[in-house]
């Protein structure tokens, strides 16, 4: 049994702990110390985004961001190893370094002990960049058939580009100087540097989330190829990609073609030219609305001469001189088929009349009153049956005898052969 300073023993591991029996911060900072020590040396890349370096300090300090995500890590270098390198260090450069994961137990935060560090050359990225063009393309990123046409008049532009840049002078004055009442949503974000891929993404999904938004232009003037690097950032190109909204790139000059320019619906070569593409030139609408209307005119002035010649030429025809002329030939030729169609009724009437004549002369010929009144009789029993054999009849039978002038009834007294 324990003594009452005697304390019970701590879980051996992390998954043994529990609320009635769990580790101190301390020794929870040593195994994760432990764990991070076993760690190899390796080689990281990233893009430095603060570099601290005071005058008479041995040790250098600066943060480490990826470049497509939000994420960073702080790292510790000797002043000697920046001292090395062939260009001084700057905010904003795309390096490798050689280091050691370090875990500081006092202030439990993980850090990066440098042992080397070089730049990333702009020819290596230049590749990555290529690699990376080749892999979206297969994707089929870049095909037409995918890209979104931009409106005719959109009621709102949208547009991405840097803080106080002449960019957006450049989109903003061209557009209203061809459609004056054009509107903009505007968002100034930083198009170089560590923060540019993010902040660019966030306002572009924004605009592309406002529906009275209908066209997006991302602009930035010329600069280095490490400036325009954020423009061919893969997270910034799915992103656009997937936008909802036509999206207008307008990176640099003419000669400057990052990713974004392949995967945008509409490539202008300069902001300047953005300005002019995304809306239409109200002088040239003007004057394609009175050319129309001229032409119309003109079409519709040429219709109505047309017409008037050729009811000009319809009068011009004798029957129109005396129009009662066609009237007189045409009650002649009706005298005419009226005449010949009453003899052909009446011609039709006689030769009916005569036929029946010669059917009615058949039938009275052939109907049993024309045998009668030859002197023949139709014998009938009480039923209407007639007679056709003596045998059906018998003495004393009422029968009833038509003629040609009447009937009658007899009465059979006797048969041959019988007696009585």
């Amino acid at each position: 049994m324990s003594g009452p300073d005697q304390r019970p023993a701590l879980p051996e591991k992390a998954a043994d702990t529990s609320a009635e029996s769990p580790w101190p911060v301390r020794l929870l900072s040593m195994r994760i110390a432990e764990y991070v020590e076993k760690m190899s040396v390796l080689w990281v890349e990233g893009q430095v985004v603060q570099l601290t370096r005071r005058p008479g300090q041995r040790t250098a300090y600066l943060t480490l961001r990826d470049p497509d995500v939000d994420m960073s890590l702080s790292v510790a270098i000797q002043v000697n190893a920046l001292d090395a390198m062939a260009t001084p260090l700057t905010q904003g450069a795309r390096v490798v370094l050689q280091a050691k994961p370090v875990f500081w137990t006092q202030r439990g935060s993980l850090m990066l002990d440098a042992r080397q560090i070089r730049p990333v050359g702009v020819g290596e990225l230049l590749a990555r960049v290529e690699h990376l063009k080749r892999t979206l393309a297969s994707e089929g990123l870049f095909d037409a058939d995918r890209k979104k046409p931009l409106p005719f008049l959109p009621r709102r532009v949208g547009l991405v580009c840097g803080r106080a840049g002449a960019a957006e002078k450049d989109v903003v004055e061209n557009a209203r100087r061809r459609w004056p009442t054009v509107r903009f949503e505007i968002r100034e974000v930083a198009v170089q540097g560590g923060n540019a891929v993010q902040e660019v993404m966030a306002a572009l999904q924004e605009l592309d989330g406002r529906p009275d938004v209908d066209v997006i232009v991302i602009a930035r003037g010329g600069g280095s190829v490490e400036d325009l690097l954020p423009f061919s950032n893969e997270a910034l190109v799915r992103a656009v990609a997937a936008a909802r909204t036509p999206v207008v790139s307008a990176i640099g000059h003419d000669v400057d073609t990052p990713l974004l320019d392949h995967v945008a619906d509409w490539r202008a070569s300069t902001p300047t030219d953005a300005g002019k593409r995304v809306v239409p030139d109200a002088q040239a609408e003007r004057h394609g609305v009175r050319h129309s209307r001229d032409r119309g005119r003109r079409a519709l002035q040429a219709r109505i001469a047309s017409e008037r010649r050729h009811l000009i030429a319809l009068r011009s025809r004798p029957v129109m001189a005396r129009p009662a002329a066609m009237i007189d030939a045409r009650r002649q030729e009706l005298d005419a088929l009226t005449d010949r169609a009453h003899r052909r009724v009446l011609a039709s009437v006689h030769r009916a009349a005569d036929q029946i004549a010669h059917l009615r002369a058949q039938v009275s010929t052939l109907s049993p009153l024309s045998t009668l009144e030859r002197g023949y009789a139709v014998v009938q029993h009480r039923d209407g049956r007639v007679v056709m054999d003596q045998a059906d009849v018998t003495v004393d039978e009422v029968l009833r005898v038509r003629v040609a002038r009447g009937d009658f009834a007899a009465r059979v007294v006797g048969l041959p052969g019988s007696s009585g």
